[in-house]
């Protein structure tokens, strides 16, 4: 996903932190000006956007933050539950995986639905769609998760106690403190903006704006880990900017009949600027595979897509069965004949997903159960934008319930010792809470996950 290799950089690489990724080392101006857990949220939030990974958060969160929130004695329980709750931000605040997976799933419900009710050319539903609708509930997360950290800090002021800004002014380099902050966290951005920018004002298809993330994560990521390379990498960086500029602003296309004079000087300048760029990739590549940074966001890539596409063969496998014997059909009565219809149908579906979000693996639920469900929710004419921006809010609650909560493994993974997994667990329920309470939300005031999407594709 874009911008991984980023968050592995920075976990790789101390001076991105300004001091050492040991737990035990991590110094407080080194990682995130913590004064409360609100900040994690927010950081988490940055990092769910330019990842879309809840392994890589939870760990570069626990390792750099959670250490210094208990040295300035906040409480285990909280502290874990706010690093652990803002690295599943990464799965509904767009790229998100779940939304690009989920896309495919609800956009061939949406036209099998809209089939069976007799309309055969439906408007479509895109990858695009699902990322507009779900941004907004993905911030609303985020302040909920604030006002609740806010909330226990007045009503629990020892479980959060404020940093002396005495202790930031004595540190070594806390001067300089604002600007690291802004170096580490002005490129990230920026490469967010591009991607999901590219894709909301639909300059881009989401494949197009992965590929540019990808490049642009790569060419971050080398530059973070400096070298001599250096300025070639951010002459390549420069370089992929003023192509994306240069696209805009100029028709490239070199297959025509007649190219006025300023494309073509246009088209000249990009040729040059693909030569810069590809030599800066090169070198960020050849920089990163030398730190072992590349090999590893590769190898992570491959588990992550054999893994999907292992679970994609054997449910559909299972999908042909279960249609066969007509369990389709059986689950369409069912939720068609409960009391209330849309509402009640959708209640019972999210509730089964709920239940299952303790046991499984989010991939496998969404695809075995979507496909089972969500044509006979569309055919009830519910919007599937909405669907399945509350179908992803529900999955993200599975990295938080325990017993197999990925987010709860991957922090007690980097958790230092006086951190029990009872901490863990005890800090995560509140979080989940606040998730139900948000999928409440978007439930009751659809607009919510529909108004950005009709703002922005009509």
């Amino acid at each position: 996903p874009p911008g991984a290799s980023v968050a592995a950089a920075a976990s790789a690489d101390p001076s991105v932190s300004g001091g050492t990724a040991s737990p035990d080392s991590v110094d407080v101006v080194g990682s995130v000006p913590l004064e409360a857990e609100g900040s994690v949220s927010v950081v988490g939030a940055l990092m769910a956007a330019s990842t879309g990974i809840v392994g890589a958060t939870v760990v570069t969160m626990g390792l750099l933050s959670l250490p210094t929130m208990l040295r300035r004695g906040y409480d285990p329980a909280l502290a874990s539950g706010a690093i652990a709750a803002s690295g599943t931000l990464g799965q509904v605040i767009p790229p998100s995986i779940i939304l690009v997976l989920l896309g495919d799933q609800i956009a061939t419900a949406w036209v099998n639905a809209q089939r069976a009710v007799g309309n055969y050319a439906p408007e479509p539903v895109s990858v695009g769609d699902l990322f507009a609708g779900a941004l907004l509930p993905g911030l609303m997360l985020v302040g909920l998760y604030i006002g609740y950290q806010l909330l226990v800090a007045w009503l629990r002021p020892e479980s959060s106690p404020p940093v002396p800004a005495e202790s930031l002014d004595d540190t070594p380099g806390g001067a300089g403190l604002g600007g690291r902050v802004v170096r580490a966290l002005v490129p990230p951005v920026l490469l967010i903006v591009v991607v999901l920018g590219s894709i909301l004002t639909g300059l881009a298809t989401p494949t197009e704006a992965a590929a540019v993330g990808a490049v642009g994560a790569v060419l971050l990521a080398g530059a973070r880990l400096g070298g001599r390379s250096g300025p070639l990498i951010l002459g390549g960086t420069l370089a992929l900017a003023a192509l994306l500029a240069l696209a805009q602003t100029f028709d490239l296309r070199l297959a025509r009949d007649t190219i006025p004079a300023a494309d073509q000087y246009a088209i000249h300048a990009a040729f040059a600027l693909c030569a810069v760029m590809a030599a800066g990739l090169l070198a960020a590549l050849w920089r990163t595979a030398r730190q072992g940074v590349l090999w590893d966001v590769m190898t992570a890539t491959v588990r992550t897509t054999t893994m999907v596409f292992t679970i994609l063969i054997g449910a559909g496998v299972f999908s042909l069965v279960f249609r066969g014997l007509g369990g389709e059909a059986l689950v369409q009565g069912f939720l068609e004949d409960l009391p209330g219809g849309m509402i009640a149908a959708t209640a019972v579906v999210m509730a089964v997903m709920f239940v299952l979000g303790f046991f499984l693996d989010f991939i496998e639920i969404m695809f075995v159960v979507v496909p089972m469900v969500a044509p006979v929710l569309l055919k009830m004419d519910m919007d599937p934008v909405w669907l399945g921006v509350l179908m992803a809010m529900n999955l993200q609650t599975s990295f938080l319930t325990p017993p197999f909560g990925f987010a709860l493994f991957y922090l007690r993974g980097v958790a230092p010792h006086a951190v029990t997994t009872g901490h863990i667990y005890r800090g995560a329920l509140p979080f989940v809470v606040i998730q139900i309470i948000g999928l409440a939300l978007v439930a009751g005031f659809p607009g919510l996950a529909t108004w950005l999407p009709g703002l922005i594709f009509g």
